[in-house]
């Protein structure tokens, strides 16, 4: 986590909640890039950035959690997935990815 004298003035002049508005549209945009990206497994991401949909979903989880909401681990997933997990398995997930 960055410390405040270590961001760029303009985000430490921004007011907080436009601060997280704007992460909150950010994070919107991975979603919908990562669901636009069914052709990237997990694995793929898991490789390369250290990252991936499950791991979102966890994420989102337990943010949730903090604020008083839970969710089960398939809601979350689906939240991140865009459909239930299952069905984007069946339709998206390769054969060697389901077998790493």
């Amino acid at each position: 986590m960055m410390l405040a004298e270590e961001l760029p003035v303009t985000l430490r002049r921004m007011e907080e909640t436009d601060r997280i508005e704007a992460e909150a549209a950010a994070f919107r945009r991975l979603l919908e890039h990562l669901r636009e990206r069914a052709d990237v497994q997990n694995m793929d991401l898991m490789d390369t950035a250290g990252f991936c949909r499950n791991c979102l979903s966890r994420w989102y989880a337990e943010a949730a959690a903090e604020r008083g909401t839970n969710l089960s681990k398939n809601e979350a997933r689906q939240i991140v997935y865009g459909m239930p997990y299952e069905v984007w398995k069946e339709r998206h997930q390769t054969p060697e990815a389901a077998r790493k």
